[in-house]
Protein backbone atom coordinates (compact mmCIF):
# COMPACT_ATOMS: atom_id res chain seq x y z
CA UNK A 1 0.00 0.00 0.00
CA UNK A 2 1.38 3.36 -1.04
CA UNK A 3 0.14 6.44 0.81
CA UNK A 4 1.21 9.98 0.03
CA UNK A 5 0.52 12.84 2.42
CA UNK A 6 0.62 16.49 1.50
CA UNK A 7 1.77 18.51 4.51
CA UNK A 8 0.75 21.78 2.85
CA UNK A 9 -2.82 20.66 2.12
CA UNK A 10 -5.75 22.14 4.02
CA UNK A 11 -7.04 18.56 4.43
CA UNK A 12 -5.87 17.05 7.74
CA UNK A 13 -3.30 14.27 7.33
CA UNK A 14 -5.50 11.65 9.02
CA UNK A 15 -8.24 12.41 6.46
CA UNK A 16 -5.75 12.11 3.60
CA UNK A 17 -4.77 8.66 4.89
CA UNK A 18 -8.42 7.64 5.31
CA UNK A 19 -9.37 8.74 1.79
CA UNK A 20 -6.46 6.89 0.20
CA UNK A 21 -7.20 3.67 2.11
CA UNK A 22 -10.93 3.93 1.30
CA UNK A 23 -10.16 4.51 -2.37
CA UNK A 24 -7.85 1.48 -2.44
CA UNK A 25 -10.59 -0.66 -0.85
CA UNK A 26 -13.33 0.63 -3.16
CA UNK A 27 -11.14 0.10 -6.23
CA UNK A 28 -10.27 -3.44 -5.13
CA UNK A 29 -6.58 -2.69 -4.62
CA UNK A 30 -6.96 -3.70 -0.97
CA UNK A 31 -9.07 -6.80 -0.53
CA UNK A 32 -10.80 -8.39 2.43
CA UNK A 33 -8.44 -9.53 5.21
CA UNK A 34 -5.47 -7.60 3.80
CA UNK A 35 -3.36 -6.37 6.69
CA UNK A 36 -2.65 -2.64 6.76
CA UNK A 37 0.77 -1.42 7.86
CA UNK A 38 1.17 -1.11 11.61
CA UNK A 39 0.46 2.27 13.15
CA UNK A 40 4.11 2.68 14.12
CA UNK A 41 5.36 1.42 10.77
CA UNK A 42 3.19 3.77 8.74
CA UNK A 43 3.93 6.74 10.99
CA UNK A 44 7.65 6.10 10.60
CA UNK A 45 7.34 5.67 6.82
CA UNK A 46 5.31 8.87 6.43
CA UNK A 47 7.31 10.75 9.09
CA UNK A 48 4.18 11.71 11.00
CA UNK A 49 2.83 11.11 14.50
CA UNK A 50 1.60 7.63 15.36
CA UNK A 51 -1.47 9.32 16.89
CA UNK A 52 -2.37 10.69 13.44
CA UNK A 53 -2.23 7.22 11.90
CA UNK A 54 -4.18 5.78 14.84
CA UNK A 55 -6.91 8.41 14.36
CA UNK A 56 -7.17 7.49 10.67
CA UNK A 57 -7.33 3.76 11.47
CA UNK A 58 -9.90 4.30 14.24
CA UNK A 59 -12.12 6.33 11.91
CA UNK A 60 -11.80 3.72 9.15
CA UNK A 61 -12.92 1.10 11.64
CA UNK A 62 -15.86 3.24 12.80
CA UNK A 63 -16.95 3.59 9.17
CA UNK A 64 -16.74 -0.19 8.68
CA UNK A 65 -13.81 -0.29 6.26
CA UNK A 66 -11.36 -1.99 8.61
CA UNK A 67 -11.27 -4.28 11.61
CA UNK A 68 -8.58 -4.15 14.29
CA UNK A 69 -7.58 -7.34 16.05
CA UNK A 70 -5.78 -6.55 19.30
CA UNK A 71 -2.19 -7.74 19.11
CA UNK A 72 -2.45 -8.68 15.43
CA UNK A 73 -3.13 -5.47 13.52
CA UNK A 74 -5.66 -3.72 11.34
CA UNK A 75 -7.26 -5.56 8.42
CA UNK A 76 -9.58 -4.66 5.57
CA UNK A 77 -13.11 -5.59 6.62
CA UNK A 78 -15.33 -7.93 4.65
CA UNK A 79 -16.59 -6.09 1.60
CA UNK A 80 -19.86 -4.39 2.31
CA UNK A 81 -21.15 -3.76 -1.21
CA UNK A 82 -23.80 -1.31 0.03
CA UNK A 83 -21.15 0.78 1.81
CA UNK A 84 -18.88 0.71 -1.24
CA UNK A 85 -21.76 1.77 -3.51
CA UNK A 86 -22.68 4.54 -1.07
CA UNK A 87 -19.08 5.84 -1.03
CA UNK A 88 -18.92 5.83 -4.83
CA UNK A 89 -22.26 7.65 -5.00
CA UNK A 90 -21.02 10.22 -2.47
CA UNK A 91 -17.92 10.90 -4.58
CA UNK A 92 -20.00 11.37 -7.74
CA UNK A 93 -22.42 13.68 -5.92
CA UNK A 94 -19.51 15.84 -4.76
CA UNK A 95 -18.14 15.98 -8.32
CA UNK A 96 -21.56 16.91 -9.70
CA UNK A 97 -21.97 19.65 -7.08
CA UNK A 98 -18.66 21.17 -8.21
CA UNK A 99 -19.68 20.96 -11.89
CA UNK A 100 -23.08 22.54 -11.22
CA UNK A 101 -21.50 25.36 -9.21
CA UNK A 102 -19.01 25.97 -12.05
CA UNK A 103 -21.81 26.00 -14.63
CA UNK A 104 -23.85 28.48 -12.57
CA UNK A 105 -20.80 30.72 -12.15
CA UNK A 106 -20.51 30.59 -15.93
CA UNK A 107 -24.04 31.92 -16.26
CA UNK A 108 -25.79 28.70 -17.30
CA UNK A 109 -29.38 28.19 -16.19
CA UNK A 110 -30.57 25.02 -14.49
CA UNK A 111 -32.46 24.12 -17.68
CA UNK A 112 -29.27 24.46 -19.73
CA UNK A 113 -27.35 22.33 -17.21
CA UNK A 114 -30.09 19.65 -17.32
CA UNK A 115 -29.98 19.76 -21.10
CA UNK A 116 -26.23 19.11 -21.03
CA UNK A 117 -26.71 16.16 -18.68
CA UNK A 118 -29.43 14.73 -20.94
CA UNK A 119 -27.16 15.02 -23.98
CA UNK A 120 -24.25 13.41 -22.15
CA UNK A 121 -26.49 10.62 -20.85
CA UNK A 122 -27.68 10.01 -24.41
CA UNK A 123 -31.31 10.87 -23.78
Amino acid sequence: MHIIVNNTSMIPIYEQIMEQVKTAIINGELTEDTMLPSVRGLSKELKISALTVKKAYDNLEQEGFTVTVHGKGTFVAAANQDRIKEERQKEVEQDLERVIAKARRGGLSDAEIRGMFDILLGE
